[in-house]
């Protein structure tokens, strides 16, 4: 298939990322001024900011791979240029197809070039429908994917019904979801509408909105009578991202909404409780540890966000391929993986520094001296500037106050 016959009138380029090389649109010529986002202006959507979730994808996509031991089937129904989906049938072992679809007409016929260019025509099949059209197309037992990958541009939510009933039992979900301001409680009704729960503005809003994005998933597969598994999760630059295995039954699903639940916040002193069920409702909505009122999130996922031995499969096939991002990759896998055992939320020490008007100390050395303690004490990948810890607030508190004082 040669350029000219894809009617393209727009600026392109080709870019290389991964094992593969795609023509997609010359941001550069989109943008007229410097605060656009030149991704959203261009005929079809590509954004190379996303290379890293591209490539933690294709990481999922072969430990999933794996721990099947058999050839896989994958959909990526929003595909835009098609660099992902054909990343997935060039770089992941024992892929018998992948469809890719974008109700862009311009984004099939880009998509189309790019799976010829790449010589994966017979891997990958192109579509151009609509997406939720498409994965209905797939609702049948012996139609349905074993995986499917869903990276809108904003909130993957309208599209989780038919992807849930596109997926064979026990098959993988991907979910992209970008639209940050809502999920991290700057517009909250927004957020309620779209994902049934209640954000925060707090210090550790990115686990929260992972949370949100993972109990609204568990939420939607229970009302066809299917439970989740959260594999993996992470939060990065501008969205979150969340990998879930569904097991189909009445059963699992009842198990799945046992993992959700609220969590309570006092902004006065930082404490923080995490609720499962309706034990909230026998809460006075008052801080056991300064008596202000707190603040609620939810409902949202309070299960774990990863599991370690899915993380150290991913961590294997990170070893095996040489990627660009390698090492911010590692570190995220690492950080995540220790993080499967943590407790639910995060603090930031400059935010209680500020309050109590202390200098911020060595966040390692914190670390140290809870586990000295006798409490946990983990890094996270949500911020660097984070950590996690069963230690109430206001030992945290008392903690860098006894710190200050000996510096």
């Amino acid at each position: 298939m040669k350029t000219e016959k894809l009617k393209i009138n727009f600026p392109t380029e080709i870019v290389e990322e991964g094992e593969v090389k795609v023509l997609v649109p010359k941001l550069s010529a989109f943008v007229k001024k410097s605060w656009e986002y030149a991704p959203s202006k261009a005929p079809v959507f590509y954004n190379p900011v996303m290379e890293l979730n591209r490539d933690i994808a294709v990481l999922a996509m072969q430990a999933y791979q794996r721990t099947l031991n058999r050839q896989i089937t994958i959909c990526e129904p929003l595909a835009g240029c098609g660099i992902r989906g054909i990343r997935f049938a060039r770089e992941v072992e024992n892929i018998k197809k992948v469809l890719v679809n974008d109700i862009n007409e311009k984004a099939y016929q880009l998509a189309k070039y790019n799976v010829e260019f790449n010589k994966l025509g017979k891997r990958i099949t192109v579509k151009n429908e609509d997406a939720n059209l498409l994965l209905a197309r797939h609702g049948a037992p012996h139609k349905r994917f074993d995986a499917i990958d869903v990276d809108p541009f904003g909130s993957p939510t309208p599209f989780l019904d038919s992807a849930i009933r596109a997926i064979r039992d026990g098959g993988l979900l991907a979910l992209t979801a970008t639209d940050m301001a809502p999920l991290c409680g700057v517009h909250p009704k927004a957020c309620i509408r779209k994902y049934g729960g209640k954000p925060l503005r707090t210090e550790y809003c990115h686990e929260l909105a992972v949370r949100l994005l993972a109990g609204c998933l568990a939420i939607t597969a229970a009302r066809h009578e299917i439970g989740v598994k959260t594999v993996f999760s992470h939060s990065t630059d501008h969205y979150v991202r969340v990998y879930a295995t569904l097991q189909t039954g009445a059963e699992k699903a009842d198990e799945s909404l046992k993992q959700m639940g609220y969590i309570l916040h006092c902004f006065n002193c930082f404490h923080r409780e995490a609720l499962k069920g309706d034990s909230i409702l026998g809460h006075n909505g008052k801080c056991i540890e300064c008596g202000s009122k707190m603040s609620l999130a939810g409902p949202l996922w309070l299960g774990r966000l990863s599991d370690r031995e899915f993380c150290e499969a991913m961590e294997a096939e990170a070893k095996r391929v040489n990627l660009k991002n390698s090492a911010k990759i590692n570190r995220i896998l690492t950080l995540v993986k220790e993080e499967s055992d943590a407790p639910i939320t995060y603090y930031i020490l400059d935010k209680i520094c500020d309050k109590l008007s202390l200098t911020v100390p060595s966040l390692k050395r914190i670390c140290n001296l809870l586990k000295r303690e006798g409490f946990q004490a983990f890094l996270t990948h949500f911020s660097f500037k984070g950590l996690k810890t069963n230690a109430p607030a206001t030992a945290l508190a008392n903690l860098l106050q006894r710190v200050a004082c000996e510096t």
